[in-house]
């Protein structure tokens, strides 16, 4: 009896890591999804333009963050959203998490651009470089914005304020 062969898209491994990303970019799992099948979509439009030996996850999430951004440079042109409108996570007491939630609501109220790199590099582990590739800025940026994430990261789930004026003399 002939069985065909099922022969997997190289994109198919990369596809649950894409949506972890997504879905911690985003919080919100319908345009998460909504955002890795755009991103599948246009790299399947435009395999053709990736180089061959190079990585195909830094590939996949450098379209996934370009499509992100036009997506939110396109929000921001249509609505407003108000300052003080920061999203916060009821807490349920249960094993451990109380320090998830923490830390989710920590992670909602970093700049987007220091939240994107720490997302990429801790939890996708990308390495700096990679990072600077996906996002397009260089590598020391990634660096900056990582440890002042980091610091606001430490600082708001400890309940301390980080002030980001420096001393000039």
């Amino acid at each position: 009896m002939y069985r065909p062969t099922m022969t997997t898209h190289p994109f198919e491994e990369h596809i649950p890591r894409l949506r972890r990303y997504a879905s911690a970019l985003l919080r919100d799992r319908t345009r998460a999804d909504d955002l890795v099948q755009d991103t599948l979509e246009r790299g399947l439009k435009k395999f053709s333009l990736y180089r061959r030996g190079t990585d195909l996850r830094a590939w996949l999430f450098t379209i996934m963050h370009n499509i992100h951004v036009n997506d939110v440079r396109s929000a921001t042109h249509s609505r407003t959203i108000p300052l003080d409108d920061e999203p916060v996570y009821e807490a349920v007491e249960t094993d451990g998490t109380s320090a998830l939630l923490d830390l989710t609501n920590a992670l909602e109220r970093l700049d987007p651009a220091q939240r994107e790199v720490v997302l990429l590099v801790g939890l996708e582990q990308l390495s700096y470089e990679e990072t600077a590739r996906v996002l397009n800025i260089p590598i020391g940026t990634v660096m900056s914005r990582l440890s002042r994430a980091r610091e606001r990261l430490s600082a708001l789930i400890s309940g301390e304020s980080v002030s980001y004026l420096r001393r000039v003399k």
